[in-house]
């Protein structure tokens, strides 16, 4: 049973054969197209859910930075209620001293103070300008946030509707690619299947169009081009390698030898 059918594959004529072989093209074509479409999305998707990690963890970061400025602020307030208080005591001492040196001694301790106190003012300052620079970015990587989030969701939608619509269509045409290649002899079908592996755009057979091949683009030899017009024989691209036949094999009209 098995060789009558393969029997009958090899009896098919050379055009019923290019013929099969072109619609397969066609049908494979469609799924490479969906596959095409389908696997650009998901890249995207993640390329915008790791932007949006990444801005995400980018904001943390700045929150962390200012609630630890925020922190170090009220550490040098701190600082200088201490050294008011220090003041206080020591200018208290003053009028109690018994020398000069006494009275040398915490004018210094009250100047030591007064210059922490100026520091601290000045690291503050300094902390509260970072916070100001650092809410500024912080307001920018939101901004940012936000509207990477609303691409994401767009382009999350886009994929479950396309994979929704696409799945469907897929399964179809993969039916309809395994049915025509039941009727190819397993000689040719390997060939299809070894050229399409071996170029980028998936094309096995290709039409002949404006003197050209429809794959590579090089020209084809007008005695060629009317070899390939006979349906007659298998001819391949010298150039590429890929199946070629002409725009008109479809409608079954081949130009007599």
């Amino acid at each position: 049973m098995a060789k009558a059918k393969t029997d009958e594959k090899n009896d098919l004529s050379v055009e019923s054969k290019l013929k099969a072989l072109f619609e397969l093209q066609q049908i494979d074509s469609k799924i490479d197209k969906i596959k095409t479409v389908r696997g650009e999305l998901p890249l995207e998707v993640r390329d915008l859910e790791d932007l949006v990690a990444g801005l995400e963890t980018r904001i943390g970061n700045i929150n962390e930075d200012i609630k630890n400025l925020e922190s170090s602020i009220v550490e040098k307030k701190n600082v200088m209620k201490e050294s008011q208080a220090a003041i206080k005591k020591y200018e208290a001492q003053q009028g109690k001293v018994r020398n000069n040196r006494e009275y040398d001694s915490i004018t210094k301790e009250i100047e030591f103070q007064n210059l922490e106190i100026q520091l601290s003012e000045k690291r503050i300052k300094e902390f509260k300008a970072q916070i100001a620079q650092k809410k500024e970015i912080l307001e920018v990587a939101d901004e940012e946030l936000n509207s990477r989030k609303k691409d994401l969701k767009i382009k999350k939608k886009e994929l479950d509707e396309i994979i929704e619509e696409t799945e469907k269509e897929e399964q179809t045409l993969i039916k309809k690619s395994k049915a025509s290649e039941v009727i190819i002899e397993e000689r040719l079908l390997n060939a299809y299947k070894r050229i399409r592996a071996n170029v980028m755009n998936g094309l096995g057979v290709v039409s002949v169009e404006r003197d050209a091949c429809g794959g590579c683009f090089n020209k084809i030899p007008p005695q060629r081009q009317l070899d390939i017009q006979t349906h007659k024989k298998i001819i391949v691209c010298e150039h590429c390698g890929r199946i070629l036949v002409d725009s008109a094999i479809l409608t079954g009209k081949a130009v007599k030898a």
